[in-house]
């Protein structure tokens, strides 16, 4: 299993993300941005699905501010989006826990993510591939509590994280015009 950290700050966290995603992401990809907007720390996912929206990504996006796709809905939101895209290779995104030193960094990785798993729910794995962005501390018995969490810190991480996949396309067509 592979996997790529960075920090959301570093200069080069962008194209750090997209030289991991490039090897992932091809035409039969999606993409499913996962949480809610109803928490500051879970609205990285939807944030990043409706920047990409909005900047009309040309790959299929599911899961935006609007639509968002959460544990309540995320299984027959999966169920819906494998009749549409039956063999396509699904990006997962999601906010997440992790120690207090980990906060601001994004994790690219070549397995499905788990979410609802740092606050004990049972919720289908997703993805081929998947970014996490690490939101808060684990070291709370109240989860994504709007306590620390700034709103500030989720739109920087989402402005990296769709800087990336739009780059990481790029470099999937130039690729392909090159063979």
């Amino acid at each position: 299993m592979e996997k790529v950290k960075i920090n959301y700050k570093d200069s080069l966290s962008y194209y750090k993300l997209s030289y991991f995603l490039k090897d992932y992401i091809d035409n039969n990809s999606l993409i499913v941005c996962i949480g809610t907007d109803r928490c500051i720390g879970d609205c990285l996912g939807p944030l990043i699905g409706t920047y990409l929206k909005d900047d009309n990504f040309p790959l299929p996006v599911y899961g935006t501010i609007s639509k968002p796709i959460h544990a309540l809905n995320l299984q027959d939101s999966l169920q819906k989006i494998r009749v549409l895209h039956p063999d396509s290779k699904i990006l997962a995104i999601d906010a997440c826990l992790g120690e207090t030193s980990c906060i601001g960094e994004i994790q690219a990785r070549d397995y499905p993510i788990h979410p609802g798993k740092g606050v004990g729910k049972v919720l289908p794995d997703v993805g081929s591939f998947s970014i996490i962005g690490i939101v808060d501390s684990n070291d709370s018995n109240e989860i994504f509590t709007n306590r620390n969490i700034r709103f500030n810190l989720i739109m920087e991480m989402a402005k990296v994280i769709k800087k990336s996949i739009y780059h990481s396309y790029y470099l999937y067509l130039e690729k392909l015009s090159k063979e």
